[in-house]
């Protein structure tokens, strides 16, 4: 019986009911008006419709079982693992950082704007990052494992990229003068969004959104960025405005004649929690131990994945810049 409490507290975890349902049992509805209330009924959105996916999956048959058990042993792995460090770097980055912040914004909705903006260039130099530097690639590759899309992607994460990106996110926005309490809002906005656009076909089958896709980043948009199609390699790295992405050129819509094929290039076995999880560094440290002279070594390291010493390089820029080539011959 010990056992079956534990797994029922852990699926309220999960879900992220617990508050609610502490509301509804109180009557003490009055907490709704404060940010706690608030993130209380919004925090379950997301596990439920992973539920409501898994369910429409079985529905039309089109379970990947294996993306679903894989991503849920990267989400308990993860609970045990790295769950407070990502929280315990944004306060350090606030500490270290604020004081050197040329002025501070305040909570008023121009000052959301700039925030909201901010952030996004903070999000898209940390994603940019994840996929251009080898390194980063191994933390970010993780994500971009899963072979089918659904809303439990959003829970596979190499337990150090939380960190990772909170370091960078957290330092832009504290040095552009973001303060705190704001920040927090639109981390938590974003967070929500962010896992949204991890959407599945078998929810939502179209998700260009219409007009509303030509300014914000859509959960079509997301399927393109995790796609191994040499068209929408590393593109669409922004989380909800797409602005940065147009001003960098990487944005990319998704194209009918172009079926998206999720995953990442490297021959894996998805179905593997030690290979979707450890496989990229495995491969990086391979080749730094093979590489020849210590120069070498290190470009495997900081250089964009598919680098190679002898020159005969496979990153995402030349195979796509090679297929873009062959489409305007």
């Amino acid at each position: 019986m010990e056992l079956l409490q534990i797994l029922y507290e852990e699926l309220l975890g999960f879900l992220g009911i617990t508050q609610v349902l502490e509301i509804f049992k109180t009557g003490d509805y009055s907490v709704l008006s404060t940010y706690e209330g608030i993130t209380a009924f919004i925090l379950p959105i997301i596990p439920l419709l992973v539920i409501l996916e898994l369910i429409l999956a079985l529905v039309y048959k089109k379970p990947q079982t294996k993306v679903y058990k894989v991503n849920f042993l990267i989400y308990i792995f993860n609970r045990f693992i790295g769950r407070f460090i990502a929280i315990a770097m944004v306060a350090l980055c606030i500490g270290w950082f604020q004081p050197y912040a040329p002025f501070q914004t305040k909570p008023t909705w121009y000052w959301f704007i700039y925030g909201y903006i901010v952030w996004e260039f903070a999000h898209f130099l940390y994603h940019y990052w994840g996929h251009k530097v080898r390194l980063f690639w191994c933390l970010h590759s993780t994500h971009h494992a899963p072979e089918e899309m659904n809303l439990t992607v959003t829970y596979a994460h190499f337990f150090l990229e939380g960190p990772y990106a909170d370091i960078i996110r957290t330092t832009v926005c504290i040095l552009a003068g973001v303060e705190p309490t704001l920040l927090f809002t639109i981390m938590f906005i974003d967070g929500t969004y962010g896992a949204f656009i991890h959407v599945g076909e078998n929810l939502i089958k179209d998700a260009r959104f219409g007009f509303l896709g030509k300014f914000i980043l859509t959960p079509s948009h997301h399927r393109v960025h995790h796609a191994r199609n040499p068209l929408y390699m590393d593109t669409n790295f922004c989380n909800l405005l797409n602005i940065w992405d147009r001003v960098f050129g990487t944005y990319q819509e998704e194209q009918d004649a172009v079926k998206i094929e999720y995953g990442i290039t490297r021959k894996m076995d998805s179905g593997s929690f030690l290979d979707v999880y450890f496989g990229e560094i495995v491969a990086m440290v391979k080749d730094v131990a093979n590489a020849p002279g210590l120069m070498n070594k290190l470009k495997y390291i900081i250089m964009p994945p598919g680098w190679h010493h002898s020159g005969e390089h496979r990153t995402a820029k030349i195979v796509r810049g090679n297929y873009l080539d062959k489409q305007k011959a």
